[in-house]
């Protein structure tokens, strides 16, 4: 970080010695730039025993190309997953026998792909270029979170968190049209 009197290099948020290709279940999450609203609103109707979303066009493709995942990544396995307003969320399991869950298999100066940026990259990419080609005023935030899921008590703890999300959600909506 000395380089460049850190100006211009942002410290990395990935975890030091995990190989972000190797088999594991991991948490991601992905912004709308500015945080914005593109996918749709949550709404709550009779049909639904839960508040989801009411997609945008751009909604409904952030859905779709999620689901399409493993037909360009064959070692990924999607879990839960949920598209809200202005971000995604959703659990991706890499399924490569060849690593041990537990063993640590440090990144290698390689070509990216493979792994979960390679996987994350692809989605942002097909995702953005639709709203081009389509004319969708649209924009993804730089970065995305991860979070290597370790146990399974953690991954049941995060599939409620993504599973309740619509509901919190219009929670907090609610709050904050009373509180103005």
């Amino acid at each position: 970080m000395e380089k460049y009197q850190n100006k211009y290099r942002i410290k990395t948020t990935r975890l030091k010695n995990w190989n972000y290709g190797a088999t594991g279940f991991y948490f991601i999450t992905i912004c709308t730039h500015d945080r914005e609203n593109y996918f749709g609103d949550i709404v709550e109707t009779q049909n639904f025993a839960s508040p989801h979303l009411n997609p945008t066009p751009i909604g409904k493709i952030a859905h779709q190309y999620w689901s399409e995942i493993p037909d360009h990544f064959p070692i990924v396995v999607l879990d839960e997953f949920v598209i809200m307003p202005n971000h995604v969320h959703g659990v991706l399991y890499f399924d490569k026998p060849e690593y041990e869950f537990r063993i640590h298999h440090p990144n290698q100066f390689a070509p990216q792909s493979q792994n979960l940026a390679s996987v994350i990259r692809g989605y942002k990419a097909s995702v953005k270029k639709y709203a081009t080609l389509n004319n969708i005023e649209f924009a993804w935030q730089a970065r995305y979170h991860d979070h290597i899921i370790r146990t399974e008590r953690e991954l049941q703890a995060i599939r409620r968190y993504i599973q309740n999300n619509p509901k919190k959600w219009l929670t907090n909506e609610t709050l904050k049209s009373i509180s103005i």
